[in-house]
């Protein structure tokens, strides 16, 4: 369904993606996991035109979008549901509005300017906030809620695309262990019920034993471990994230709590 072949990105003379061949079959949940810097984020900003690839090609569907512009750029990315780590929600905004941000790829630019959107869209606005379990906050502004809420509140804006495709960089990266688990079993669901293919960028080895089919691993923007997550014993996992010693190998690699490295101004947004 996904095919990424000898993907490339340049940041001037740092190499963020070298030569990446992925093949991601449909329904597939597959988490993304390695160090920070090792190119996770920049490779699926990439695949949804975020970043424009420096090199390479991918393909939907047998059909390239590396260099589709305009309106097949916009159906593309319309395709590819992205969730972020800090949730990208508009804080002043009641969540509803929010949520209702994910159709304004399916309305014409006088609605849009307008935020004008139909019954049908707020109908399924509050049906996809119901499967998150955020109706109850529909009118609230989105900033009187927790980390761990606002987050489902920005899966629902994905899902209300209408994707095949879910793109989530690090969903759970700056939640406690409790919000950050239910999110990653609202996004199993989603992929188990819905059939939609699930793309994760993730810190903990245990979080994509737990919840995904497929890892690969990531080191310096190359891919080096692709396969089944009980694959990954301790020399591959040492491959991925480079440890230097088994202190080093231990901190926040295989636990499923939040990583000790958080980015800075991140500790305090530990919220659920």
């Amino acid at each position: 369904m996904l095919e990424i072949r000898d993907l490339e990105k340049r940041f001037g003379d740092t190499t963020a993606l070298d030569r990446i061949s992925l093949t991601i079959r449909e329904g597939e949940m597959v988490g993304i996991i390695g160090r920070s810097g090792a190119g996770k984020s920049t490779l699926l900003r990439s695949i949804n035109r975020l970043n424009d690839p420096s090199g390479g090609e991918i393909l939907w569907q047998g059909e390239t979008v590396t260099g589709v512009k305009g309106s097949a750029l916009r159906a593309w990315q319309r395709q590819c549901g992205m969730i972020f780590q800090q949730f990208n929600l508009v804080p002043r905004l009641d969540v509803l509005t929010n949520v209702l941000m994910g159709r304004l790829s399916y309305r014409n630019t006088a609605m849009t300017v307008l935020k004008l959107f139909t019954r049908e869209d707020r109908a399924m606005a509050i049906m996809t906030l119901e499967r998150v379990e955020m109706a109850a906050f529909a009118l609230q502004r989105a900033d009187t809620l927790s980390g761990g809420q606002q987050q489902r509140v920005a899966i629902a804006r994905a899902l209300v695309q209408q994707p095949s495709l879910l793109l989530a960089d690090e969903p759970i990266a700056s939640l406690d262990p409790r919000s950050a688990r239910r999110v990653m079993e609202i996004l199993r669901a989603i992929n188990q019920e819905d059939g939609i293919t699930v793309l994760c960028n993730l810190h903990t080895l245990d979080t994509a034993r737990q919840y995904c089919d497929r890892v690969v691993g990531m080191r310096a923007g190359s891919v080096v471990y692709d396969g089944a997550p009980d694959g990954l014993d301790n020399a591959t996992v040492r491959a991925i994230y480079g440890a230097e010693d088994d202190a080093d190998f231990d901190e926040g690699v295989t636990s499923t709590s939040i990583p000790s490295r958080l980015p800075a101004g991140e500790a305090q947004r530990k919220v659920g």
